[in-house]
């Protein structure tokens, strides 16, 4: 699990996981953030700096507003973290799969 401790934690909070997820079809302003979220421009501001601290999330400023968006690098370690599961699970599937049918190959 090195280097996914600041992805966990930051996606830990269900209101990040909104914020987060609600950059999936793009870069979207604070402002437009906080419209559809029951917390205050402020807290989503504090929101986005713990995902951008954490690597998933960047920042383009255009003028007075800041656009974030989803950084597909930051979620790079999760799915490696998560991927190293399969060859256990595929192990196991066969495993039982093998008990199941006695290891005959039906």
């Amino acid at each position: 699990m090195k280097g996914c401790e600041n992805l966990f934690r930051a996606l830990a909070d269900p209101t990040r996981r909104e914020i987060f997820e609600s950059l999936r079809p793009g870069p979207r302003a604070v402002g437009e953030l906080a419209a559809g979220l029951p917390v205050s421009r402020p807290a989503v501001s504090q929101h986005l700096k713990v995902l951008k601290e954490a690597g998933l999330v960047t920042e383009r400023r255009q003028g007075t507003r800041g656009y974030y968006s989803i950084d597909p690098r930051g979620l790079e370690p999760l799915r490696t973290y998560l991927e190293s599961f399969w060859g256990e699970v595929l192990a196991a599937f066969e495993a039982a799969a093998e008990k199941k049918t006695g290891g005959r190959d039906e």
